[in-house]
């Protein structure tokens, strides 16, 4: 879609010796204020050391400038993914 924007799976991963939990928390991986990026949904597997980032943006430089932040202390595995849903939240048929 040229011009607009996209959704992104984001799986940050962080080993136990760099987990954040004692150094400000979850919210020191990611940069909420990144210039082009909405973040839709976080979610975490915290005992797996593992965040789950749903992110709206317009190009793959505003994924890099979210996750930044935790460049230095974990590893990030970026999905375009389909903004329509293949199913819809109380049914169990696919969505049109």
């Amino acid at each position: 879609m040229k011009g607009g924007n996209m959704l992104f799976h984001i799986t940050q991963t962080h080993t136990p010796e760099t987990c954040p939990r004692d150094a400000g928390g979850s919210s020191t991986l990611y940069d909420a204020k990144a210039k082009g990026v909405k973040l839709i949904a976080m979610y975490g597997a915290f005992a797996e050391h593992v965040i789950y980032y749903i992110v709206e943006a317009n190009d793959i430089a505003a994924v890099d400038a979210f996750v930044a932040p935790g460049w230095n202390r974990c590893t990030c595995r970026v999905t375009p993914v389909s903004s329509q849903p293949l199913i819809k939240a109380g049914s169990r048929q696919r969505a049109s």
